[in-house]
Formats: structure tokens, C-alpha cells, sequence
């Protein structure tokens, strides 16, 4: 596959359709901005995985995307960005922004008494109550994991009445505990958004990172002087996984049907001195 021309993208990764909510933050924030899509969708979901796994997929798809050229890599994932970000910063050139430590401190501003949905392996690295507690130490936060919710929306099945009966047996414990800001501790779930709209008391600040990290990126554009100079072209789209399940799913949230590449990534041994963090890799 080409680089792309001359053409200097942004790059954003996700296990799948979750960086969607990133990529449509990028087009709202930074329009002028080309952007290189990747899905991981052959080996989704991420947030059962090892962290060695993670640390793994993660380390390939960054050894691609440095061969497309990109300027900045978007983590547009919640389990990558608690998992690998800080492993894999000290090894790769380019810029690399996590969406975990935008959302704590947007929740912190917010609230405190928060919520935070996420999946097991995020949950488990504790990083969203680590970066929360270090913006506002006097707040309360309960982390709930929610492995149902990415294969859900994976397959599509948002209108299933399924769906509604886990999300409120989810969130349940969570209001009970009387929080005042929920934080969607992965990219995929403000796509639940109008359930929980519906299930959670009106009053609950709901926090998508996704918006956040972005403002993180545009003023990181600035420092850096990568701004784009010219008209954005469209974006490219890529899965590891099966190209027409990815854009007919994403085409829900686009509002057309993109042309979607499949990438074989390369190979990437880990070096001998890395080692699994489960703190705070923000």
C-alpha cells in the first residue's frame, strides 16, 4: 500500500469501529487535517487480551503506520492507551497521544463522584482512577468492566433489546452509588449513547474522551508546527480484518460507505527490556 503522496496524515487506530467517535472529533475539530484510519478488526476485541498481547498489536500497527508517513498517531483506544502508550512512546518517533488521560481530566473538571465504564483490561490497569485522583485527589471513582459492550456494537446490534438489559445491569451499581459524571472508558461506547441517555438520571455529566483528546491534538499540532496547510484529502480506511463487515458497520456512523483497505501489518518482536505496566500510562 502507498504512503499517500506528499500527503502528511494524522493517524488513528482502534481494535475496530470505536475510533469512529475519535475520527468524527477530528472532522469536527481539525477539518483541515487528512487522516489514516486503521481498524484492528482480526483481532478484536482488545480488552480481553493480555497486555502482552496488546503491547504486541500495538507495536505492529505503529511499525506500519511509520511506514505510511503519518505525523501524529491518534491511540483512539482506551485498553491500548492504559496498556502500551508509555512502552511504545520511548520507542517510535512520532507523536503519540492517549485518550485516557484527556477523559480523566475532563471527569475531574466535572465531577466527583464518577463513573467509569470501560473494558476489563482497562478497568484492571486502573489508569482512568490514577489520572482522575492526580487532577482531583478528593474524588470518588468506580470502574466498572463491560465486556459485552464491544462485540455488541461490532455486530451491529445497537437496536437489539438485548443490548438495553446489559447496558442497565452495567450501569446499575454505578448509579446506585449516586456518581455525578460517567466517563466512557472506551471509544466504542459513546456510540450507547442514546441508550444511556435514556437509562441514566438526567443529571449524570456523560464524558467522551473522545472530544478531548482531539483538543489535545490540535494544540499539540500547534506546539509542533504540523499543522496541515492544505484542504484535507479523504480519509483512508484499513482493517487487518474482513473490509466489507468494516464498511458496512461504519457506514451506520459516517453516513456513506467508505473504501476500506486490508492491511497485512508486519511483524514486530518486542525488545528484551520491555515489561508490562498495569499503572498509570498515560
Amino acid at each position: 500500500m502507498s504512503s499517500g503522496g506528499a500527503v502528511q496524515r494524522i493517524g488513528v487506530f482502534d481494535s475496530g469501529v470505536g475510533g469512529l467517535t475519535v475520527l468524527r472529533e477530528v472532522y469536527r475539530q481539525l477539518p483541515q487535517e487528512s487522516v489514516l484510519y486503521f481498524g484492528d478488526t482480526a483481532r478484536l476485541p482488545y480488552g480481553t487480551r493480555s497486555p502482552e498481547a496488546i503491547l504486541q498489536y500495538v507495536r505492529e500497527i505503529l511499525t506500519w503506520m511509520t511506514t505510511q508517513r503519518v505525523k501524529m498517531v491518534l491511540m483512539a483506544c482506551n485498553t491500548s492507551s492504559a496498556i502500551a502508550l508509555e512502552q511504545v512512546r520511548a520507542e517510535f518517533g512520532m507523536p503519540l497521544l492517549g485518550v485516557i488521560l484527556p477523559g480523566a481530566r475532563a471527569a475531574a473538571e466535572q465531577g466527583s463522584r464518577i463513573g467509569v465504564l470501560a473494558t476489563p483490561a482497562t478497568v484492571q490497569s486502573q489508569a482512568y482512577g490514577q489520572a482522575i485522583h492526580e487532577a482531583r485527589p478528593a474524588a470518588q471513582v468506580w470502574q466498572i468492566p463491560c465486556p459485552e459492550f464491544v462485540p455488541l456494537i461490532e455486530e451491529g446490534r445497537l437496536d437489539d433489546p438485548q443490548i438495553r438489559h446489559v447496558v442497565q445491569a452495567r450501569i446499575r451499581p454505578l448509579v446506585a452509588q449516586e456518581i455525578d459524571t460517567l466517563v466512557y472508558g472506551c471509544t466504542h461506547y459513546p456510540h450507547l449513547d442514546p441508550i444511556l441517555a435514556r437509562l441514566l438520571p438526567p443529571h449524570i455529566r456523560r464524558i467522551d474522551p473522545a472530544a478531548y483528546l482531539v483538543r489535545a491534538a490540535a494544540q499539540e499540532l500547534d506546539v509542533l508546527g504540523l499543522k496541515a496547510t492544505q484542504p484535507a484529502q479523504p480519509t483512508r480506511f484499513a482493517v487487518s480484518g474482513s473490509p466489507k463487515t468494516f464498511g458496512r458497520l461504519a457506514q451506520r456512523w459516517l453516513g456513506y460507505q467508505p473504501r476500506v483497505e486490508k492491511v497485512h501489518l508486519p511483524t514486530a518482536q518486542p525488545t528484551p527490556t520491555w515489561s508490562v505496566t498495569l499503572g498509570p500510562t498515560l
